[in-house]
Protein backbone atom coordinates (compact mmCIF):
# COMPACT_ATOMS: atom_id res chain seq x y z
CA UNK A 1 0.00 0.00 0.00
CA UNK A 2 1.25 3.54 -0.44
CA UNK A 3 2.04 4.86 2.73
CA UNK A 4 3.07 7.86 1.79
CA UNK A 5 -1.22 8.85 2.37
CA UNK A 6 -0.17 8.49 5.98
CA UNK A 7 2.83 10.48 5.90
CA UNK A 8 1.17 12.96 4.35
CA UNK A 9 -1.57 13.52 6.63
CA UNK A 10 0.19 13.55 9.60
CA UNK A 11 2.32 16.09 7.45
CA UNK A 12 -0.98 18.18 6.82
CA UNK A 13 -1.55 17.61 11.13
CA UNK A 14 2.27 19.19 11.69
CA UNK A 15 1.24 22.02 9.47
CA UNK A 16 -1.98 23.03 10.95
CA UNK A 17 -0.15 23.56 14.19
CA UNK A 18 2.54 25.56 13.12
CA UNK A 19 0.47 27.44 10.87
CA UNK A 20 2.50 26.72 8.06
CA UNK A 21 0.29 26.93 5.26
CA UNK A 22 1.12 29.76 3.86
CA UNK A 23 2.71 30.49 0.62
CA UNK A 24 5.54 29.27 -1.13
CA UNK A 25 8.79 30.79 -0.56
CA UNK A 26 11.32 31.52 -3.53
CA UNK A 27 14.35 31.30 -0.82
CA UNK A 28 17.00 29.21 -1.91
CA UNK A 29 20.96 27.95 -1.02
CA UNK A 30 23.88 29.48 -1.93
CA UNK A 31 25.08 28.57 -5.56
CA UNK A 32 27.65 26.90 -4.97
CA UNK A 33 26.07 24.48 -1.59
CA UNK A 34 29.69 23.89 -0.67
CA UNK A 35 29.22 24.70 2.58
CA UNK A 36 26.26 22.65 4.37
CA UNK A 37 25.82 25.67 7.01
CA UNK A 38 25.23 28.15 3.93
CA UNK A 39 22.31 25.41 2.90
CA UNK A 40 18.66 27.01 3.35
CA UNK A 41 15.43 24.95 3.67
CA UNK A 42 12.97 27.19 1.89
CA UNK A 43 10.80 28.94 4.21
CA UNK A 44 7.28 26.97 3.39
CA UNK A 45 9.53 23.60 4.70
CA UNK A 46 10.70 25.50 7.78
CA UNK A 47 7.47 26.28 8.92
CA UNK A 48 6.47 22.54 8.88
CA UNK A 49 9.62 21.51 10.86
CA UNK A 50 12.70 23.43 11.32
CA UNK A 51 14.52 20.33 11.59
CA UNK A 52 14.22 20.30 7.57
CA UNK A 53 17.01 19.01 5.58
CA UNK A 54 18.58 20.16 2.36
CA UNK A 55 19.89 17.55 -0.08
CA UNK A 56 23.72 18.76 0.36
CA UNK A 57 23.16 18.68 4.31
CA UNK A 58 22.15 15.00 4.11
CA UNK A 59 25.00 14.14 1.64
CA UNK A 60 27.17 15.85 4.24
CA UNK A 61 26.07 14.10 6.84
CA UNK A 62 25.78 10.40 5.67
CA UNK A 63 29.99 10.63 3.87
CA UNK A 64 28.00 11.08 0.36
CA UNK A 65 29.16 14.72 -0.45
CA UNK A 66 33.35 13.66 -0.84
CA UNK A 67 32.08 10.85 -3.54
CA UNK A 68 29.91 13.40 -5.43
CA UNK A 69 33.01 15.73 -5.21
CA UNK A 70 34.78 12.89 -7.15
CA UNK A 71 32.90 12.94 -9.58
CA UNK A 72 30.84 10.04 -8.53
CA UNK A 73 27.58 11.11 -9.06
CA UNK A 74 25.91 7.89 -10.53
CA UNK A 75 26.78 8.97 -14.07
CA UNK A 76 26.72 6.50 -16.76
CA UNK A 77 24.14 4.48 -14.30
CA UNK A 78 19.94 3.91 -14.90
CA UNK A 79 17.71 4.41 -11.97
CA UNK A 80 14.57 2.58 -12.78
CA UNK A 81 11.42 3.51 -10.21
CA UNK A 82 7.95 1.40 -10.46
CA UNK A 83 4.87 3.39 -9.94
CA UNK A 84 1.28 4.27 -10.34
CA UNK A 85 -0.35 6.17 -12.79
CA UNK A 86 0.71 9.64 -14.21
CA UNK A 87 2.55 12.52 -12.54
CA UNK A 88 1.89 15.21 -15.01
CA UNK A 89 3.61 17.91 -13.06
CA UNK A 90 6.78 15.82 -12.63
CA UNK A 91 9.06 17.62 -14.91
CA UNK A 92 7.78 20.98 -13.40
CA UNK A 93 7.99 20.83 -9.89
CA UNK A 94 11.06 18.98 -10.37
CA UNK A 95 12.79 21.88 -12.41
CA UNK A 96 11.82 23.96 -9.40
CA UNK A 97 13.62 21.67 -6.88
CA UNK A 98 16.57 21.44 -9.04
CA UNK A 99 17.18 25.42 -9.44
CA UNK A 100 16.14 25.99 -5.88
CA UNK A 101 19.20 23.15 -4.81
CA UNK A 102 21.55 24.63 -7.37
CA UNK A 103 21.04 20.59 -9.17
CA UNK A 104 22.07 19.84 -12.66
CA UNK A 105 18.78 20.04 -15.08
CA UNK A 106 17.57 16.35 -16.31
CA UNK A 107 14.79 14.87 -18.33
CA UNK A 108 13.00 11.92 -16.87
CA UNK A 109 12.28 9.22 -18.93
CA UNK A 110 8.12 8.20 -18.48
CA UNK A 111 7.23 4.84 -19.93
CA UNK A 112 3.48 3.42 -19.81
CA UNK A 113 4.04 -0.17 -21.13
CA UNK A 114 1.01 -1.49 -19.80
CA UNK A 115 -2.27 -1.88 -21.87
CA UNK A 116 -4.70 -2.11 -19.42
CA UNK A 117 -7.60 0.23 -17.61
CA UNK A 118 -7.05 2.95 -14.84
CA UNK A 119 -7.73 1.23 -11.61
CA UNK A 120 -8.11 3.54 -8.39
CA UNK A 121 -10.61 2.17 -6.42
CA UNK A 122 -9.08 4.65 -3.66
CA UNK A 123 -9.18 7.78 -5.55
CA UNK A 124 -5.72 7.91 -4.77
CA UNK A 125 -4.32 9.35 -8.03
CA UNK A 126 -2.69 12.39 -6.82
CA UNK A 127 -1.24 10.56 -3.75
CA UNK A 128 0.54 8.45 -6.38
CA UNK A 129 2.16 11.43 -8.54
CA UNK A 130 3.17 13.05 -5.38
CA UNK A 131 4.65 10.17 -4.21
CA UNK A 132 6.55 10.06 -8.00
CA UNK A 133 7.66 13.83 -7.26
CA UNK A 134 9.49 13.14 -4.05
CA UNK A 135 11.29 9.76 -5.20
CA UNK A 136 12.39 11.31 -8.58
CA UNK A 137 13.65 14.81 -6.93
CA UNK A 138 15.29 12.93 -3.98
CA UNK A 139 16.91 10.21 -6.61
CA UNK A 140 17.91 13.01 -8.81
CA UNK A 141 19.43 15.26 -5.28
CA UNK A 142 21.42 12.63 -3.92
CA UNK A 143 22.74 10.93 -7.45
CA UNK A 144 22.35 14.01 -9.49
CA UNK A 145 24.63 11.74 -12.26
CA UNK A 146 22.25 9.05 -12.89
CA UNK A 147 19.26 8.76 -15.94
CA UNK A 148 15.49 8.11 -14.35
CA UNK A 149 13.57 6.27 -15.82
CA UNK A 150 9.64 6.39 -14.04
CA UNK A 151 7.41 2.93 -14.71
CA UNK A 152 4.01 3.85 -14.66
CA UNK A 153 1.01 1.33 -13.96
CA UNK A 154 -2.55 1.75 -13.97
CA UNK A 155 -3.74 0.34 -11.10
CA UNK A 156 -3.35 0.81 -7.98
CA UNK A 157 -1.56 -1.04 -5.32
CA UNK A 158 -3.99 -1.17 -2.66
CA UNK A 159 -3.03 -4.16 -0.76
CA UNK A 160 -3.24 -8.39 -1.11
CA UNK A 161 -2.18 -8.96 -4.39
CA UNK A 162 -4.00 -5.94 -6.04
CA UNK A 163 -1.50 -3.97 -8.26
CA UNK A 164 1.20 -6.25 -7.33
CA UNK A 165 0.43 -8.38 -11.11
CA UNK A 166 0.83 -5.02 -12.93
CA UNK A 167 4.02 -3.89 -10.93
CA UNK A 168 5.73 -7.59 -11.49
CA UNK A 169 5.20 -6.34 -15.34
CA UNK A 170 7.06 -3.46 -14.81
CA UNK A 171 9.77 -5.76 -12.83
CA UNK A 172 9.64 -7.73 -16.00
CA UNK A 173 9.45 -5.18 -18.52
CA UNK A 174 12.63 -3.11 -16.99
CA UNK A 175 14.35 -6.42 -17.16
CA UNK A 176 13.27 -7.54 -20.67
CA UNK A 177 14.30 -3.77 -22.26
CA UNK A 178 17.63 -3.72 -19.95
CA UNK A 179 16.07 -0.57 -18.34
CA UNK A 180 18.94 -0.11 -15.46
CA UNK A 181 20.21 -1.90 -13.18
CA UNK A 182 19.13 -0.29 -10.32
CA UNK A 183 15.37 -0.70 -9.16
CA UNK A 184 13.01 1.39 -6.27
CA UNK A 185 10.15 -0.14 -5.25
CA UNK A 186 9.33 2.64 -2.52
CA UNK A 187 5.53 0.34 -2.16
CA UNK A 188 4.78 -1.74 0.17
CA UNK A 189 1.69 -4.67 0.80
CA UNK A 190 1.29 -5.71 3.85
CA UNK A 191 2.12 -9.85 4.71
CA UNK A 192 -1.00 -9.89 6.73
CA UNK A 193 -2.94 -9.43 3.07
CA UNK A 194 -1.16 -12.14 1.48
CA UNK A 195 -1.50 -15.19 3.56
CA UNK A 196 -4.13 -16.59 1.21
CA UNK A 197 -3.21 -19.09 -1.33
CA UNK A 198 -3.46 -16.33 -4.11
CA UNK A 199 -1.33 -13.87 -2.02
CA UNK A 200 1.29 -16.91 -1.20
CA UNK A 201 0.91 -17.65 -5.05
CA UNK A 202 1.69 -13.75 -5.86
CA UNK A 203 4.68 -13.53 -3.42
CA UNK A 204 6.26 -16.68 -4.84
CA UNK A 205 6.21 -15.81 -8.62
CA UNK A 206 7.42 -12.24 -7.51
CA UNK A 207 10.56 -14.09 -5.67
CA UNK A 208 11.41 -15.79 -8.85
CA UNK A 209 11.26 -13.07 -10.54
CA UNK A 210 13.67 -10.84 -8.15
CA UNK A 211 15.94 -13.75 -7.96
CA UNK A 212 16.09 -14.03 -11.73
CA UNK A 213 16.64 -10.37 -11.62
CA UNK A 214 19.60 -10.44 -9.28
CA UNK A 215 21.24 -13.13 -10.01
CA UNK A 216 21.57 -13.32 -13.96
CA UNK A 217 20.79 -9.82 -14.45
CA UNK A 218 22.83 -8.33 -11.85
CA UNK A 219 20.04 -5.76 -10.66
CA UNK A 220 19.87 -4.22 -7.24
CA UNK A 221 16.07 -3.85 -5.64
CA UNK A 222 15.06 -1.55 -2.93
CA UNK A 223 12.38 -1.90 -0.62
CA UNK A 224 11.28 -0.41 1.88
CA UNK A 225 10.45 -2.11 5.15
CA UNK A 226 6.95 0.31 5.51
CA UNK A 227 5.71 3.35 7.71
CA UNK A 228 3.80 1.73 9.97
CA UNK A 229 6.11 0.63 13.00
CA UNK A 230 6.26 -3.46 13.87
CA UNK A 231 2.48 -3.63 12.15
CA UNK A 232 0.95 -3.37 9.35
CA UNK A 233 -2.68 -3.27 7.84
CA UNK A 234 -4.96 -6.56 7.45
CA UNK A 235 -6.62 -4.36 4.77
CA UNK A 236 -7.22 -1.34 2.83
CA UNK A 237 -7.69 0.67 6.44
CA UNK A 238 -7.80 -1.60 9.08
CA UNK A 239 -4.36 -1.76 11.00
CA UNK A 240 -3.43 -5.31 12.50
CA UNK A 241 -2.84 -5.92 15.94
CA UNK A 242 0.03 -8.61 15.81
CA UNK A 243 4.18 -7.89 14.43
CA UNK A 244 4.34 -8.24 10.70
CA UNK A 245 6.75 -7.16 7.79
CA UNK A 246 5.68 -5.98 4.49
CA UNK A 247 6.33 -6.87 1.00
CA UNK A 248 8.65 -7.08 -1.20
CA UNK A 249 11.09 -5.95 1.54
CA UNK A 250 10.52 -9.63 3.38
CA UNK A 251 11.85 -10.90 0.10
CA UNK A 252 15.62 -12.29 0.53
CA UNK A 253 16.69 -11.12 -2.94
CA UNK A 254 15.72 -7.54 -1.96
CA UNK A 255 17.62 -4.87 -0.01
CA UNK A 256 14.91 -3.42 2.84
CA UNK A 257 15.47 0.12 4.05
CA UNK A 258 13.97 1.01 7.23
CA UNK A 259 14.05 4.60 8.59
CA UNK A 260 15.55 6.68 11.38
CA UNK A 261 14.99 10.46 13.03
CA UNK A 262 18.10 12.38 12.10
CA UNK A 263 19.44 15.62 14.57
CA UNK A 264 22.11 17.68 12.65
CA UNK A 265 24.13 20.16 13.90
CA UNK A 266 24.56 23.34 12.21
CA UNK A 267 27.68 21.87 10.42
CA UNK A 268 25.51 18.95 9.02
CA UNK A 269 27.48 16.45 11.22
CA UNK A 270 24.92 13.89 12.95
CA UNK A 271 24.35 14.90 16.65
CA UNK A 272 21.81 12.07 16.92
CA UNK A 273 19.81 9.67 15.25
CA UNK A 274 17.31 7.12 16.60
CA UNK A 275 15.32 4.59 15.03
CA UNK A 276 11.98 6.31 13.72
CA UNK A 277 8.50 4.72 15.54
CA UNK A 278 7.70 4.31 11.87
CA UNK A 279 10.34 2.14 10.69
CA UNK A 280 8.51 -1.09 9.41
CA UNK A 281 10.61 -3.81 11.04
CA UNK A 282 10.48 -7.77 12.10
CA UNK A 283 10.57 -11.18 11.03
CA UNK A 284 8.59 -12.55 7.87
CA UNK A 285 6.38 -15.77 7.58
CA UNK A 286 6.73 -16.00 4.45
CA UNK A 287 10.94 -16.68 3.90
CA UNK A 288 13.22 -18.60 5.93
CA UNK A 289 16.59 -16.59 7.47
CA UNK A 290 18.94 -16.43 3.86
CA UNK A 291 22.29 -17.42 4.28
CA UNK A 292 23.62 -13.92 4.18
CA UNK A 293 21.78 -13.08 7.40
CA UNK A 294 23.67 -16.09 9.15
CA UNK A 295 26.39 -14.25 9.00
CA UNK A 296 25.38 -12.68 12.51
CA UNK A 297 26.78 -13.29 15.66
CA UNK A 298 25.00 -16.69 17.61
CA UNK A 299 23.03 -14.39 19.79
CA UNK A 300 21.35 -12.09 17.22
CA UNK A 301 20.62 -14.85 14.97
CA UNK A 302 18.31 -16.29 18.10
CA UNK A 303 15.68 -13.86 17.35
CA UNK A 304 15.37 -14.75 13.70
CA UNK A 305 13.59 -18.29 14.40
CA UNK A 306 15.15 -19.03 10.95
CA UNK A 307 12.98 -16.58 9.36
CA UNK A 308 13.82 -13.71 7.75
CA UNK A 309 14.77 -10.51 9.44
CA UNK A 310 13.99 -6.99 7.92
CA UNK A 311 15.07 -4.34 7.77
CA UNK A 312 19.04 -4.94 5.82
CA UNK A 313 19.56 -1.38 6.13
CA UNK A 314 18.08 1.84 7.37
CA UNK A 315 18.33 5.89 6.30
CA UNK A 316 16.62 9.20 7.70
CA UNK A 317 12.52 8.58 7.00
CA UNK A 318 10.86 10.24 9.70
CA UNK A 319 8.78 12.96 8.57
CA UNK A 320 9.69 16.05 10.66
CA UNK A 321 13.19 15.55 9.57
CA UNK A 322 13.15 14.75 6.16
CA UNK A 323 14.33 16.10 3.08
CA UNK A 324 12.39 19.63 1.73
CA UNK A 325 11.09 18.55 -1.44
CA UNK A 326 8.62 20.53 -4.03
CA UNK A 327 5.16 18.75 -4.38
CA UNK A 328 2.40 19.50 -6.49
CA UNK A 329 3.19 23.59 -6.23
CA UNK A 330 4.46 23.43 -3.05
CA UNK A 331 7.70 22.37 -0.64
CA UNK A 332 6.83 19.82 2.51
CA UNK A 333 9.11 17.18 4.12
CA UNK A 334 9.63 14.23 2.57
CA UNK A 335 9.11 10.91 4.78
CA UNK A 336 7.49 7.82 4.95
CA UNK A 337 8.87 5.58 2.38
CA UNK A 338 11.25 8.32 1.29
CA UNK A 339 13.98 6.38 2.49
CA UNK A 340 13.78 4.02 -0.40
CA UNK A 341 15.47 6.48 -2.89
CA UNK A 342 17.92 7.84 -1.06
CA UNK A 343 19.49 4.31 -0.95
CA UNK A 344 18.48 3.87 -4.19
CA UNK A 345 20.75 6.19 -5.60
CA UNK A 346 23.49 5.45 -3.18
CA UNK A 347 23.11 2.18 -5.30
CA UNK A 348 23.53 4.10 -8.38
CA UNK A 349 26.55 5.55 -7.35
CA UNK A 350 28.04 2.44 -6.35
CA UNK A 351 27.74 0.75 -9.37
CA UNK A 352 29.70 3.94 -10.52
CA UNK A 353 32.29 3.51 -8.49
CA UNK A 354 32.48 -0.46 -9.18
CA UNK A 355 31.98 0.14 -13.17
CA UNK A 356 30.13 -2.20 -13.04
CA UNK A 357 26.54 -3.64 -12.20
CA UNK A 358 27.06 -4.71 -8.38
CA UNK A 359 23.47 -6.55 -8.59
CA UNK A 360 22.68 -8.40 -5.18
CA UNK A 361 24.35 -6.49 -2.76
CA UNK A 362 23.29 -8.02 0.58
CA UNK A 363 25.79 -10.78 1.07
CA UNK A 364 28.19 -8.07 0.67
CA UNK A 365 26.70 -5.92 3.17
CA UNK A 366 26.21 -8.23 5.72
CA UNK A 367 30.02 -9.09 5.00
CA UNK A 368 30.71 -5.55 6.23
CA UNK A 369 28.01 -5.64 8.67
CA UNK A 370 29.98 -8.46 11.07
CA UNK A 371 33.67 -7.13 10.00
CA UNK A 372 36.26 -4.78 11.63
CA UNK A 373 35.02 -2.10 9.23
CA UNK A 374 31.60 -2.22 10.68
CA UNK A 375 32.06 1.34 12.75
CA UNK A 376 33.74 2.57 9.75
CA UNK A 377 31.24 1.90 7.16
CA UNK A 378 27.76 2.25 8.95
CA UNK A 379 26.80 4.66 11.75
CA UNK A 380 24.92 2.05 14.21
CA UNK A 381 21.56 3.01 15.36
CA UNK A 382 21.41 2.25 19.02
CA UNK A 383 18.30 3.99 20.44
CA UNK A 384 14.70 4.00 19.63
CA UNK A 385 11.83 1.44 18.52
CA UNK A 386 9.50 0.84 16.20
CA UNK A 387 6.22 0.49 18.82
CA UNK A 388 2.89 0.72 17.09
CA UNK A 389 0.84 2.49 19.71
CA UNK A 390 -1.83 3.48 17.34
CA UNK A 391 -2.43 -0.60 17.44
CA UNK A 392 -0.69 -1.51 20.85
CA UNK A 393 1.47 -3.29 19.21
CA UNK A 394 5.22 -3.92 21.12
CA UNK A 395 8.13 -3.77 18.41
CA UNK A 396 11.46 -3.85 18.82
CA UNK A 397 14.35 -1.96 20.23
CA UNK A 398 17.56 -0.44 18.34
CA UNK A 399 20.47 -2.05 19.33
CA UNK A 400 24.07 -2.58 19.06
CA UNK A 401 24.73 -4.34 15.50
CA UNK A 402 21.89 -5.51 13.27
CA UNK A 403 18.28 -4.72 14.96
CA UNK A 404 14.87 -5.43 13.52
CA UNK A 405 14.48 -1.89 13.04
CA UNK A 406 17.86 -0.34 11.65
CA UNK A 407 19.16 -3.27 10.55
CA UNK A 408 23.11 -2.44 10.33
CA UNK A 409 22.49 1.08 10.40
CA UNK A 410 23.30 4.24 8.39
CA UNK A 411 25.50 4.61 5.65
CA UNK A 412 29.08 6.79 5.76
CA UNK A 413 28.96 6.47 2.39
CA UNK A 414 32.49 7.73 1.57
CA UNK A 415 33.74 4.44 3.42
CA UNK A 416 30.52 1.85 2.78
CA UNK A 417 30.67 2.43 -0.92
CA UNK A 418 34.25 1.44 -1.65
CA UNK A 419 34.53 -1.12 0.84
CA UNK A 420 30.92 -2.62 -0.83
CA UNK A 421 32.54 -2.77 -4.17
CA UNK A 422 35.27 -4.47 -2.64
CA UNK A 423 32.99 -6.89 -0.56
CA UNK A 424 31.38 -7.85 -3.90
CA UNK A 425 34.37 -8.70 -5.78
Amino acid sequence: MLRSTRALILLVIVCLLFAACGSSSSNTTNKKNQNPTRDVCPNQAKEISAACVTPHALSVAYGIDPLIQKGFTGKGQTIVDITSFDSPNLQKNLKVFDQTFNLPPIDVQVISPLNEPISDPNKDLQTWAQGTEREVEILHAIAPGAKIVVLESPVAETEGTVGLPEFRKLVQYAIDNQLGNIVSLRWDASELTLQDAGGQQEVQQWNDLLQNGTTNHHITYFATSGSSGATDYIDSTHMGNVPTTSFPANSPWVTSVGGTNLNLTSTASILAETAWSGSGGGFTNLFTMPSYQKLLPAQVQQQFDNHRGVPDVSIDDDPLTGLAVYVDGQWQLAGGNTNVPIWTALGAIADQVAGHPLGFINPALYKLGTSNTYHQDFHDITEGSNNNQQANVKGYSAAPGWDPVTGLGTPNAQNLIPDLVKAAQ
